[in-house]
């Protein structure tokens, strides 16, 4: 079911990570009048609104996701008047800016957490999660880091207590079962609010609240299941995701959330809901009976097998009977979870890595399905995630979870690196001749940069473009309902409905050319001026290897 008339709905989001989109400022590092500066091509690629990763002041200890004031822009990117004018630009176009908003931690430089560790009375001693030691000195449970792959708990000489932290140890996790940490969360929301932000992308929003008898999580049984989008290789899996975040009563935290934001009609919440046993019935849960989350995005396509029909159908499937009231936002490449390109193992079943027509394909894919969709700056370019230590040497590697876990995980740097804006200029038009860029850029990245494709029709990007400007013109892609038909492997098909459009939409998921029946509908006029070829002879569809084929019923 869909909410029709929300723009929400049925967005793409475009995610901008500042440091890695633009430098104006000739430091190696993106900022906001980069971002300003680049409005136009944002605009051009026909998506709703934008996503800026964090821009608040911060030690950047995790790339900004460590806030020291939720109130104030960190010099690296600008300053207050260079935010106002991003929002003015952006609304000006027809954008709508949506902001990230860590409110699950803070950095331990942050000025509560400060004064919570002086004392065990202070006025804020409570608005962190501290702990006694065990008996023998140790921490109070068995909880791990999602991050580090040691004790979630990090001993504070001064309190002579532990404090809990999910990521990093400068992440102190705050206290949500202290209201007075809420109210607090509240006032900053509504700053930003009145300052004409069209909603929040909400980081890590399973986490805020934590079992408050700080039971240790069960050991993981000995069966292969794991987590959603969790690399197998983190030490964190070895537990289930019980009690240190993952509880039940975080769904009444979103409820007094959701009141303040309604207030500031058009306004949106976007939650992050990622790391649990199972992301699509959690992220369900966080978008029901309209007092929650208007949308979240989980972990649903971030498998690591390849694309099929199959696949498509069982995960679309599971959305659909989970998302009865809508509020599902896709999303398959970002600053966490590597790159598109990278996905579903970047190779078919019998292990070819896949050709340019595959993403062509799920590009038309991912902006059929019913929901929302989150697209990562350079995704649309067709950008393959930088390998470590070839593309990135071991001692450029900035990601702390990356340093942490390095070699057996690869961290987030991958997905990270700078936009290539033009082939041959300096540093790709990233940032100026003669500057060294925060992360390299990679040289496979320069023939993929945004001046090369828009000169061609047939590129990532252009493909990109043409499908969100068309998709807005297509009532039953922004609003319609949603019916999966059976086809036989790897043939995918769907219609999607509303009003007086019916609109089949028909994917080879395979490398190998394909016939579909078209007999049983009565009617068909072939969507024509997207540029991915098909032919019709009597009822029979014959697609190409990842064709795809649109068509008015």
């Amino acid at each position: 079911m869909q909410r029709n008339g929300q723009w929400w709905q049925h967005a793409v989001i475009y995610q901008i990570f500042p440091r890695s989109f633009q430098d104006s400022m000739g430091n190696g590092v993106g900022d906001l009048n980069g971002i300003i500066n680049r409005m136009d091509y944002i605009v051009s690629l026909g998506v709703d609104a934008i996503w800026l990763s964090p821009i608040f002041e911060s030690p950047m200890e995790d790339m900004g996701y460590d806030v020291t004031d939720m109130l104030d822009i960190d010099p690296l990117f600008g300053d207050m008047e260079d935010f106002d004018r991003l929002l003015d630009v952006a609304h000006t176009m027809g954008l709508k800016v949506l902001i990230d908003q860590v409110w699950n931690h803070t950095s331990d430089q942050h000025p509560w957490f400060v004064e919570s560790r002086k004392s065990r009375d202070n006025e804020k001693a409570d608005w962190f999660v501290w702990a006694d030691a065990k008996p023998d000195g140790s921490p109070p449970n068995n909880w791990l880091s999602a991050f580090m792959g040691e004790s979630a708990w990090k001993w504070d000489d001064v309190r002579e207590q532990y404090y809990f932290y999910n990521f990093l140890p400068s992440q102190p996790e705050l206290n949500w079962h202290n209201p007075d940490v809420v109210k607090a969360i509240l006032n900053r929301a509504k700053f930003w609010l009145e300052r004409g932000v069209d909603g929040f992308r909400m980081d890590a929003v399973n986490f805020y609240l934590h079992d408050k008898e700080l039971r240790d999580n069960p050991i993981r049984p000995d069966n292969g299941i794991f987590p959603d989008g969790v690399d197998p290789d983190n030490p964190m899996v070895q537990h289930m995701f019980q009690y240190n975040f993952c509880q039940p009563e975080n769904i009444e935290a979103l409820k007094p959330i959701r009141q303040l934001v309604d207030q500031y009609p058009g306004t949106v919440t976007l939650g992050e809901v990622t790391l649990c046993e199972d992301s699509i019935d959690l992220s369900s849960q966080y978008v029901e009976d309209g007092d929650r989350l208007h949308l979240a995005y989980n972990s649903a396509l971030l498998v690591d097998e390849p694309l099929s029909a199959e696949l498509m159908s069982k995960t679309v499937g599971r959305v659909q009977e989970h998302f009865l009231q809508g509020g599902q936002c896709w999303m398959v490449g970002n600053h966490d979870y590597g790159r598109l390109r990278s996905r579903w193992t970047g190779s078919d079943a019998e292990g070819f890595p896949y050709p340019d027509e595959f993403y062509r394909m799920s590009a038309a894919l991912l902006l059929s399905l019913p929901g929302a969709l989150c697209l990562y700056q350079g995704d649309e370019l067709g950008l393959p995630e930088a390998k470590i230590p070839k593309d990135i040497p071991e001692d450029k590697i900035q990601d702390p979870f990356g340093k942490a876990l390095y070699p057996k995980v690869p961290g987030r740097d991958g997905s990270r690196t700078p936009m290539p804006w033009q082939e041959n200029a300096p540093n790709s038009g990233f940032t100026k001749e003669g500057v060294e860029p925060w992360l390299p850029i990679p040289k496979k990245h320069r023939a993929l940069a945004v001046d090369v494709q828009n000169a061609d029709p047939d590129s990532l990007l252009n493909t990109w473009r043409r499908l969100m400007h068309w998709r807005r013109q297509q009532p039953a892609l922004i609003s319609g309902h949603f019916e999966l038909m059976k086809a036989e492997e790897p043939v995918f098909v769907f219609i999607r409905e509303y009003a007086e459009q019916r609109l089949l939409c028909v994917f080879n998921i395979s490398n190998q050319p394909v016939k579909y029946d078209l007999s049983e509908f009565e009617r068909y006029e072939p969507t024509v001026g997207l540029r991915f070829y098909s032919e019709v002879w009597e009822d029979v569809l014959k697609l190409p290897s990842y064709g795809v084929f649109f068509a008015d019923l």
